[in-house]
């Protein structure tokens, strides 16, 4: 009989299993296939569930029994029999798409269009599914699930034949967990702490800033404020609020110093009674009534400021009793003096903010530098050991090697390093060195995986797909999971990306993937999976994912790698012709192919491609990051091969040259493009230009939700791609399947649109079928109109109207407008939100009145206007902090501007506008920059709050002149900290230049 499972043993094989053999998965895929072969899916489920819970309990407890090798098999069998199942699936939802598509096309060309009937023709004559009837499909389908019934059924009876003890009552699994789990947490600290000075100090900073709050009889503001410390399990959460709580015993702060230690299982009771023996050093009296024991807490509270420590707190978003719970443990503790504060530990940032703390105060444990980490593990090995000098250097160029094994982790240091601290043996520490920590290391971390969701741990493992440190952008990991299948679907209204985006959000609550520090403020949000995730990752993904990387590389090649047959996604950090052909295209089950990195010597070349599409049909995403990603150089024209459309289940394609590579790239996607009915992304990065054969192709591309392109994408008759939610640019033309109305139904339009060639349109009417207004998620929108001249300037008028933005719009740009006037949507009706206003060569005079329009705008530019004034009323824009003007000769004077201002931009300006400036009221500008202001002969006068001032200007005797100490120009800007003048770095006196 197998033993009780440790946490070491949950890491093994049994990780691999539980997180996947679990109901919500086959039960999925039962009940899409119940619909489609016409059986009851409630009552088969009814069968299967209980023997699904069983596999999931006890599958990772056979490691040490001798049925394992059986059990594997078993498992590895309903994995590959599971994917097959949803392969034919998506093969029969394929059937269903081409169908209608097809139905619609016979539709259409039963007018003129033979030229479509043609084109269809084409694309349908070799098609795989051409001849296969659907009940063909039924019968795969129904073998298959009979296949995952059998294994399900076959793996119990082993169970059986295993003579476990009965799994009645409480979960196995959660048994597990709480082996792994650490012991009840005190105040008392360790007696020496390394490497967290610097988050204690930040935190007592924030439990003794003073802040605004009500009595604390009042209803308005509780008595005290939550500052919270989150991170993974073993990280040193719980030892960092123990040197924080030390601090504030001998600090005197606070009245009263507790400590909780809550849990998983916590009771509101218990917790009362904690609290209360916390207060008064004493035993809290038996009371079995709740009400009761929150009076007699409230009393010892009452007029104390305190500090209460809750440490180790669960929390369950979805949870509504657990929430009410976290509600009653602060009820009894609004009795404190106004200043308490409630310091939280937890393993997600959910359970931070549920108990009131504000983002500000959730603190992510930080990650200790591999010196201090080193330093830690030593400690824990050999404190208050006498030990000689030499064998001192000899043991610790051993623990230096077995710090960097054990990948940052303080639990593991303090494990690992107990261990060494038994035997200060030199051939002991090596074959420590030596062994697998991380399966002797994991149980905490384990622990906190066991607790996500189902498809939350499916996104989580295929992150190992990524090298370590890889940096993950939210939206495109969200798109990845998405292609994959991963999103579970519990109502009919609910968005995959969205589904997906909550799974993404509870793993970085989770601090299973963490922000990764900003280097400058433009720099885009990131996010990275610890070294020791990492590998929990990859053990949970088991055989699924695979990566190479340079490592694999010996002179050049990838002679050595051994991919493993059955993979599903696969990573190549670097391309290799030789290893694409010979071996990842042997892959026949391959879902997945990211080639990362694709230099010009070797690019991608069209028979390599070839093989591909012919041969990984099942392929659900396939990304190419390339210098120059096919072999063209001649040629600025890159056709995609033909039998890219063999790839029915393709929902992610992704071909992304270098800058400098695609930006000159005619990308030509085939006429057989449009058989892929299942893609959800395109994405071409720097390509210059995409076209598709024919403006049909893209008309059946129905769950196309993503085009992302910095370049242009020729984009015609897509008013029926409801699905789509990215579309860079949208170029309006006099030609069928190019007007405005083709954008009416696109309601799920995010983030950015820019419209072009709005000259085309011709009436008020015409720019309504947009409806602009209906596209909510809209963040960007920007108007253009070209040079052509053939809208006259009231037509621009009229449509510029009929272009009302969604009202939640942030950010609006408006380039090449000659109209008379500004829409009445700009003073009522229109957005209220916008907080980034950019005019382009617009002519109108004058410029549209602000007011009403922008009471939240923070950004102003203007370039290259006509203008021969600033609009009105631009002191009320009470929350402009920029605003730059460039290039606008015929603006004179610049009006009162509103005293928020912090950064002020000026180029290319006249010298009388230079000459009428008057800044020294503007008491927050902060930088002044002056560029090819050529003309102008002094400066500004300038605020004492200036700390940054930059004038570059061919003006030799201005530039000049700001050099001289005695200068009156040099006296304006004397108190700035840094200065820049001219085209070239000058040392000032009391300066710093640039």
């Amino acid at each position: 009989m197998a033993e009780a499972v440790t946490a070491a043993v949950a890491i093994g094989w049994g990780m691999k299993a539980v997180g996947w053999v679990a109901s919500p998965i086959i039960s999925d895929l039962f009940k899409k296939a119940s619909s489609y072969l016409g059986f009851d899916a409630s009552e088969k489920l009814s069968e299967l569930d209980p023997k699904i819970l069983l596999l999931e309990r006890v599958m990772g407890a056979v490691e040490g029994s001798p049925d394992r090798p059986r059990l594997e098999r078993l498992y590895s069998k309903l994995k590959s029999a599971f994917y097959e199942a949803e392969d034919i699936l998506d093969d029969v939802e394929y059937c269903r798409l081409e169908k209608i598509h097809e139905d619609k096309l016979k539709s259409e060309v039963a007018g003129p269009s033979r030229r479509l009937k043609h084109i269809w023709s084409a694309v349908t004559k070799s098609s795989p599914l051409k001849h296969q009837e659907s009940g063909m499909s039924k019968v795969k389908l129904k073998k298959k699930l009979d296949t995952i019934e059998k294994i399900i059924n076959d793996a119990c009876k082993v169970l059986e034949l295993m003579n476990l003890p009965s799994l009645s009552g409480a979960n196995q699994s959660h048994g597990v967990a709480a082996k792994s789990r650490g012991s009840v947490t005190t105040s008392r600290p360790l007696s020496k702490i390394i490497g967290r000075d610097e988050d204690c100090d930040k935190i007592v900073a924030m439990l003794h800033a003073k802040e605004e709050h009500g009595q604390p009889e009042s209803n308005s503001a509780p008595c005290y404020t939550v500052v919270g410390i989150h991170g993974v399990g073993g990280s040193g959460k719980s030892t960092l609020a123990q040197l924080v709580c030390a601090r504030e015993k001998t600090d005197a702060h606070f009245d009263l110093v507790m400590w909780v230690h809550v849990s998983q299982d916590y009771c509101v009771d218990a917790l009362y009674v904690q609290m209360f023996e916390a207060a008064t050093g004493t035993s809290c009296p038996q009371l079995s009534n709740r009400d009761t024991l929150q009076d007699i807490l409230e009393k010892k509270l009452h007029g104390k400021r305190f500090l209460l420590v809750l440490d180790d707190v669960w929390y369950n978003i979805r949870n509504v009793r657990q929430s009410e719970s976290m509600q009653q443990i602060l009820s009894p503790l609004q009795a404190g003096e106004v200043g308490s504060k409630i310091l939280v530990t937890s393993r997600t940032e959910d359970a931070l903010l549920a108990l009131g703390a504000t983002k500000q105060r959730c603190i992510p444990i930080s990650v200790l530098d591999e010196n201090v980490f080193c330093n830690l593990l030593m400690h824990y090995a050999l404190h208050g050991v006498p030990v000689g000098d030499d064998a001192h250097r000899t043991l610790g160029d051993i623990g230096k090697e077995i710090a960097k094994k054990l990948k940052g982790s303080p639990l593991a240091a303090r494990i690992v390093g107990g261990q060494l601290h038994i035997r200060q043996n030199i051939e002991f520490w090596r074959s420590v060195r030596d062994r697998d920590l991380l399966n002797e290391t994991m149980g905490a971390l384990w622990w906190s995986y066991h607790h996500l969701r189902e498809q939350v741990k499916r996104c989580f493992a295929f992150c190992s797909i990524f090298p370590r440190r890889h940096l993950l952008e939210r939206h495109e990991l969200v798109k990845l999971w998405v292609a994959e299948g991963f999103a579970r679907l519990t109502s009919d209204g609910e968005d995959m990306e969205d589904v997906c985006q909550e799974y993404f959000d509870e793993l970085v609550s989770a601090s299973f993937l963490q922000l990764k520090a900003k280097e400058n403020s433009r720099e885009k949000d990131y996010y990275l999976v610890h070294d020791l995730l990492h590998d929990l990752a990859e053990k949970a993904a088991g055989s699924d994912c695979f990566r190479i990387e340079n490592s694999f590389k010996l002179y050049g090649k990838y002679p050595a790698v051994e991919v493993p047959p059955n993979i599903r996604h696969i990573f190549v950090q670097n391309y290799d012709e030789e290893l694409i052909t010979k071996k990842i295209c042997q892959l026949y089950n391959l879902r997945t192919l990211i080639i990362g990195s694709v230099n010009n010597l070797k690019p991608v070349g069209e028979q390599v491609l070839k093989c591909m599409f012919k041969r990984l049909r099942k392929l659900r995403v396939l990304t190419i990051i390339a210098e120059d990603f096919l072999s063209s150089y001649v040629s600025l024209d890159v056709p995609v091969p033909a039998c890219i459309g063999q790839l029915r289940h393709l929902r992610y394609l992704a071909f992304r040259p270098a800058f400098h590579q695609g930006r000159g790239r005619r990308m030509i996607l085939p006429a057989t493009f449009a058989k892929l009915c299942h893609m959800q992304i395109l994405d071409f990065g720097w390509t210059g230009k995409v076209v598709f054969s024919s403006c049909e192709d893209i008309c059946s591309l129905v769950n196309l939700r993503h085009v992302i392109c910095l370049g242009d994408v020729d984009l015609a008759s897509i008013g029926s791609l409801t699905s789509l939610r990215t579309m860079a640019a949208f170029d309006v033309k006099r030609g069928q399947g190019h007007e405005l109305k083709q954008l009416g139904n696109l309601n799920k339009l995010r983030g950015q649109l820019l419209i072009r060639g709005l000259e085309n349109v011709e009436s008020k009417a015409e720019a309504l079928e947009a409806n602009l207004v209906g596209k909510e998620g809209l963040s960007t929108l920007k108007l253009s109109w070209g040079w052509s001249g053939e809208a006259s300037p009231e037509v621009q008028a009229e449509v510029l109207e009929g272009l009302c933005p969604p009202k939640d719009l942030k950010s609006l740009i408006i380039e090449g407008y000659n109209g008379p006037r500004y829409p009445r949507w700009m003073h009522n009706g229109g957005p209220k939100h916008v907080n980034h206003l950019e005019l382009m060569d617009c002519s109108p005079q004058p410029g549209p009145e602000l007011r009403g329009f922008c009471a939240h705008l923070r950004e102003l530019m203007i370039q290259y206007c006509s203008w021969d004034a600033l609009p009105d009323y631009m002191e009320h824009l009470r929350s402009l902090q920029t605003l730059h003007i460039m290039y606008c000769r015929n603006i004179r004077l610049l009006p009162a501007l509103p005293q928020s201002l912090e950064h002020i931009h000026l180029d290319g300006c006249d010298k009388v506008l230079m000459s009428s400036c008057r800044m020294e009221h503007l008491t927050s500008l902060q930088m002044l920059i002056i560029n090819f202001c050529d003309s102008i002969q002094s400066l500004p006068t300038l605020p004492q709050s200036m700390k940054d001032f930059t004038l570059r200007t061919d003006n030799e005797v201005l530039s000049s002149s700001c050099k001289t100490v005695g200068d009156p120009n040099w006296q304006k800007i004397k108190h700035i900290p840094y200065v820049s003048i001219g085209h070239n770095s000058y040392i000032l006196q009391n300066h710093t230049a640039r």
